[in-house]
């Protein structure tokens, strides 16, 4: 087929699911994999890429769906192979407006120091002033690094990070209809679905309460064999440090919904406005202060957030499971000096 006709089908494929998503219709695992394959190989109109990211979000994306388009992204990434043994995801959906730190990334760094296996997927902000990128540059990490240093990077300080372009470069001819559009998608939720190293736990906060149970479900589509996918009330994506956050907890017994606060972890809480970032630097100083062991003023809120969200990771992954044991491990991540030793040691292997 030549490439002519191979974008006419394509277009076509993007044409029948529109019709069948505007009907209300669940797209059928092939058509999902049709418009995906089609988007991949860059053989849609951005017209056509966001008509339909926008028709799908509008009718609401169903799990299977999402599976599907994940594995579709999986197999045209590139993939590194960790071994055996549990690793560990806390890549978010972002999209939450909320303006936080980067919670997610400094609570990976505290799990590390915990004693977990770190698989951090993440990207440039798209929606935010900050994404984990951003702020890891700022904390001293090279994101150009070879798979033999993520590599070691794992294996000696526990955690690497994936930097979300290196490894699905295909999803480049989504990232600036993304960007126009400037409003929540599947592609959002994509990117905690398609860690390159094949994350075997995860923690995943979602930007809205209706994703929580249907992400639970995709992960365990795609063979993720422990999670806990996170929303809090106030529109977080993150485990948050007052008032009720709602999670969908996946084991090997399915997928257990409840409602847990920071009273169930051990922790007072903290106002969720104390939890404001903004640039890379100003959240790279923050990330600072928490891992040095700040924990009064204004710095209590933005410690509890994270000693909250790596104790979830620790509970998905295993190495805890009562909340507030998993918290103390977190909290002694700190205190103790291990999580900051990671990150140092982490930033040397990068360089």
């Amino acid at each position: 087929m030549s490439d002519r006709a191979e974008a006419n089908a394509g277009a076509e494929a993007v044409r029948r699911a529109l019709r069948r998503l505007l009907h209300g219709e669940v797209l059928d695992d092939g058509a999902v994999a049709e418009v995906m394959e089609a988007l991949l190989a860059g053989e849609l109109s951005p017209v056509l890429v966001g008509a339909f990211a926008t028709a799908l979000a509008a009718r609401g994306e169903s799990a299977r769906e999402l599976a599907v388009a994940a594995r579709v992204v999986r197999s045209h990434g590139r993939s590194i192979d960790f071994g055996d043994g549990p690793l560990i995801d806390t890549c978010g959906t972002g999209g939450d407006g909320a303006s936080t730190f980067n919670i997610s990334t400094v609570a990976a760094i505290v799990a590390a120091g915990a004693g977990a296996r770190i698989a951090k997927h993440g990207n440039r902000a798209v929606t935010s002033r900050s994404g984990s990128a951003d702020v890891l540059e700022a904390l001293g990490i090279r994101l150009d690094v070879s798979e033999d240093v993520q590599r070691r990077c794992v294996d000696d300080a526990g955690i690497a990070f994936f930097f979300a372009p290196n490894h699905h470069q295909a999803l480049r001819h989504a990232a600036a209809v993304r960007r126009e559009l400037g409003v929540r998608t599947f592609f959002n939720l994509l990117g905690p679905l398609v860690n390159p190293a094949g994350a075997t736990h995860q923690l995943m906060g979602v930007y809205d309460r209706k994703y929580v149970r249907a992400c639970a479900e995709v992960l365990s589509h795609l063979g993720v064999a422990g999670a806990w996918v996170v929303h809090h009330e106030s529109g977080l994506d993150e485990i948050g440090t007052v008032g009720r956050s709602f999670v969908a907890r996946l084991s090997a017994g399915g997928v257990e919904e409840a409602v847990v606060g920071p009273e169930d972890f051990g922790l007072e809480p903290q106002p969720i406005a104390s939890l404001a970032g903004g640039d890379a630097k100003t959240n790279a100083a923050i990330a600072m202060r928490i891992l040095e062991g700040e924990r009064r003023g204004k710095d209590a809120g933005p410690r509890a957030a994270v000693v909250l969200n790596a104790a979830a990771a620790l509970l998905a992954g295993g190495l805890a499971s009562e909340p507030e044991a998993a918290a103390t491990l977190a909290a002694d991540s700190i205190d103790e000096g291990r999580a900051m030793a990671r990150l140092t040691r982490w930033r040397e292997l990068t360089q």
